[in-house]
């Protein structure tokens, strides 16, 4: 059976290869903060402001949507392709290995599920 874990993977490695831009501005801003001195820092303040800059920087039409599964994700692979820097994001346990693949959508799962339910007010 697949675990929620291996579901997310998939979601993120498919989300690095189509936009590898956003390896290289967590690359670019992790670095940038190693070089500032900082021994600690977060995953997630990087990709709020990889946002900030696809967001701000962006063309204003293109959408542009990473999920908040990516963080951990990204943390791993930043620390094990720079082994010198081990440690540097804080990591938790992912107890997604010991959860069953829920298959929603990666970005908006909760409009997948109860969507009989769903009205509108105007």
């Amino acid at each position: 059976m697949k675990t929620r874990h291996e579901e997310m993977r998939e979601q993120v490695t498919a989300y690095h290869v189509k936009h590898p831009e956003v390896w290289e501005l967590f690359c670019e801003f992790s670095f940038m903060m190693i070089n500032k001195g900082y021994k600690h820092y977060s995953a997630k303040a990087v990709f709020e402001r990889i946002r900030w800059e696809k967001d701000a920087g962006g063309d204003g039409v293109t959408s542009f949507k990473v999920g908040n599964n990516h963080p951990a994700f990204y943390a791993r692979r930043f620390m094990k392709m720079y082994p010198q820097h081990k440690g540097f994001f804080r990591l938790r346990e992912q107890t997604s290995h010991n959860k069953p693949a829920t298959y929603l959508d990666n970005y908006f799962p909760q409009l997948t599920q109860g969507l009989d339910k769903l009205t509108v007010r105007t």
